[in-house]
């Protein structure tokens, strides 16, 4: 894979969309979840990916995972990129090939969740994940260490000297370790996106490809314009933009991922559903602090953001 087609997958600001829920919080709800690829398609996301951590893969059945990624990608006018994290690397590798068959741009793999497993049977578990789809879409790994085991830098660098992948999705908020990547990937010719929006200002300053974005499903219009600040070299709309992100950030932190995320996008007037499990009463008080300062924080945000 050459440099110009590793950058092209999943370069820019890409949106980690959430996925709304039914009414009762049983199923999917793929009327909202396509409603939201048109929201998102419209800001400017310049890909979508879905069932990743953001959108709480582990919540919705096989079929269902399958019918998401089916439909996302015949309605988007962006690329979607398919999360396809399994406990196993048969269901990975079976919901990879479906997300391929469906037309989803690349897929993004993540370690095999739940039970903990070493450095060398990670490794062992992407060779042979590549090596079964033998080149026939773009994979990306996959770096999410609050959820699953951890992919080790040592272990991502080695695997990505392979060639058999298109780049990684670094969600560990560690600038040593996109740095590390981001040397290697001068000569080795990888795309580095990031996934983790607290350090994102600083990891495109220094080069990374693009991001993966969760604070993007909610508020787009914020690391759009961000991004394009950092990209023209205004530093003072950069900066001021950048406060705005750790202010969500940093509420987005009191609660459970993505919690947050989701509130924030119903407050955009888009439907999410329900949330998985429940929130003690402190923390819903909480949330409803928060979606009250979001409808207020919200208007200044948009402001800033439509001056570049």
């Amino acid at each position: 894979m050459n440099a110009a087609t590793a950058v092209n997958v999943i370069g820019g600001v890409n949106v980690a969309a959430v996925t709304p829920r039914g009414s009762q919080g049983k199923e999917a709800d793929l009327g909202a979840a396509l409603e939201l690829i048109d929201y998102l398609c419209g800001a400017g996301a310049r890909g979508i990916a879905l069932l990743g951590s953001t959108g709480e893969f582990l919540n919705l059945g096989f079929d269902e995972r399958v019918r998401l990624v089916y439909l996302a990608a015949k309605r988007s006018r962006v690329p979607i990129y398919a999360g396809v994290a399994h406990s196993s690397l048969d269901g990975a590798v079976e919901l990879a090939r479906e997300a391929r068959d469906a037309g989803a741009a690349g897929v993004l793999l993540m370690p095999p969740y739940f039970f903990r497993y070493g450095q060398a049977e990670i490794h062992e578990f992407f060779l042979q994940f590549a090596n079964q789809l033998a080149g026939t879409v773009p994979i990306v790994l996959y770096n999410v260490p609050f959820f699953t085991n951890e992919l080790a830098c040592g272990t991502a660098l080695d695997l990505l000297e392979t060639g058999m992948f298109a780049g990684i999705k670094d969600s560990s908020g560690s600038l040593e370790y996109f740095e590390r990547l981001k040397e290697a990937s001068v000569q080795q010719r990888f795309a580095v996106i990031i996934g983790n929006d607290a350090i994102f200002t600083r990891a495109r300053l220094a080069g990374a490809d693009g991001v993966v974005s969760g604070v993007a499903c909610a508020v787009p219009e914020l690391m759009l314009a961000l991004d394009r600040a950092i990209q023209c070299g205004q530093r003072e709309l950069m900066v001021r933009l950048e406060a705005r992100l750790q202010e969500f950030i940093a509420w987005l932190d009191r609660f459970p991922a993505p919690v947050g995320i989701r509130v924030a996008t119903a407050a955009r007037g888009l439907k999410v559903g329900p949330l998985a499990a429940p929130l003690a009463a402190r923390s819903q008080r909480a949330l409803e602090e928060f979606s009250e300062w979001f409808q207020s924080w919200l208007p200044a945000v948009k402001g800033e953001a439509s001056a570049i």
